[in-house]
């Protein structure tokens, strides 16, 4: 087993038995608690694993003790202030008329026994091209700055001491299947109790977006351990609420269905219990292991799955349809720098004949005489050549002597 791979299992391990309040035997003095820390906050999960790490101070190196708790300090100061953030900003949305829909919110917070292990990034919008500006420009005057971009699509914004948000004007997962997929749920989501243009996604509707998106993120290599522990958490508590086979019916749209529930069941064999039905129908499928060692190995290294090892027609055809796309863009981007290259070049030149051939009043103000004879103009763009040129020549007979 390689050391990402190890890693990745013992933070997985980890998440697991604080979850079921059990025992975790680990050999604390031969970790590289280095690379652990740097594993776990990777995934985003290092405020957890401070948790599991407690008791344990005088067998870890007291920097990286340390640093995991700067990470569980951090949730546990600027999370309370996660939800009241949010209500603001939602609240302004509405009050300014700028229609949005909430993708994901802050209350995925309330699943986790102590909000303070959550993430910090839980709010998401997507909104108009028109709506994204406006709410760009009203966020900033809030405080929130970009701190980082998804080209063509949106970015984040976070202020200090304050809540994540990710704003977007086209959805960053852009095939033609999620595309529509996406514009359908917005079209279903129903605008928010006591609200005007705030609108939220219904039960069913936020878990196909949930599992599409981590769908689309595995076969970008960018699905990380909090992506699936917020599946399961979500799934878990709300699974008998919905209607499943809607669910797998919206998910077939995209594409998605079968490695959709596969990463769903993985999380469960990760974070579940035994008794689980789920659990326990994901590891009676024999055949199926070889499958979820690969979603696993690919999840947890972080990237560097060799992807010839990928089996699944799913992934193999999301992949295929994500590199048309991404060639495409390519494609947009240098028809766009050849346009712009072009329009440059013949802003340059017209700059030059605008100099070398003057326009009428110009030429009236140095020869006044034209204005009588405007006919002439040619000839008085001769006499100004003639007279620039015989001044450089002095000018450089001047300079050599």
């Amino acid at each position: 087993m390689n050391q990402v791979l190890f890693e990745g299992r013992f933070l997985v391990n980890m998440i697991s038995t604080l979850i079921h309040r059990s025992a975790l035997q680990v050999q604390y003095g031969r970790m590289d608690w280095e690379r652990l820390f740097r594993a776990s906050d990777y995934h985003r999960v290092a405020n957890i694993i401070y948790l599991g790490l407690l008791g344990n101070g005088d067998r870890i190196s007291e920097r990286w003790m340390n640093r995991f708790f700067d990470r569980y300090q951090e949730a546990l100061v600027n999370g309370g202030s996660c939800e009241e953030a949010e209500r603001e900003i939602l609240t302004l949305l509405d009050m300014q008329k700028i229609p949005c829909v909430v993708l994901s919110s802050t209350t995925i917070r309330n699943l986790y026994e102590l909000p303070e292990t959550a993430d910090l990034s839980p709010l998401r919008l997507y909104l108009s091209p028109e709506g994204y500006s406006l709410a760009k420009g009203y966020l900033i005057d809030l405080g929130y700055e970009t701190t980082r971009t998804y080209p063509e699509c949106g970015e984040r914004m976070c202020r200090i001491a304050g809540l994540n948000i990710d704003i977007y004007r086209k959805l960053p997962f852009q095939t033609r299947y999620f595309e529509k997929g996406m514009r359908e749920l917005t079209v279903r989501s129903q605008v928010r109790s006591g609200g005007e243009s705030v609108r939220i996604l219904s039960l069913e509707d936020r878990m196909v977006f949930r599992l599409a998106s981590c769908s689309y993120q595995y076969v970008r290599d960018e699905l990380l351990i909090r992506d699936m522990l917020d599946l399961f958490l979500y799934h878990k508590v709300w699974r008998e609420k919905f209607d499943g086979n809607y669910v797998k019916k919206k998910l077939q749209e995209f594409r998605v269905d079968e490695l959709a529930d596969r990463l769903l069941r993985l999380a469960y064999m990760w974070f579940g219990e035994k008794e689980d039905k789920i659990y326990i129908q994901s590891i009676g499928q024999i055949e199926e292991l070889s499958s979820f060692d690969i979603l696993e190995n690919r999840i947890l290294n972080r990237g560097e799955f060799k992807k010839d090892h990928e089996t699944d027609p799913q992934v193999l055809g999301l992949t295929r349809l994500l590199k048309k796309e991404e060639e495409k863009e390519m494609r947009k981007a240098r028809r766009e720098t050849r346009k712009r290259r072009w329009t440059e070049r013949k802003r340059a030149w017209n700059r030059s004949l605008q100099w070398v051939f003057p326009d009428y009043k110009y030429m009236s103000t140095l020869y006044p005489t034209l204005e009588k004879i405007p006919f002439l103009l040619p000839l008085y763009w001769l006499f100004r050549g003639l007279r620039l040129l015989f001044g450089l020549l002095i000018k450089g007979g001047n300079q050599q002597s």
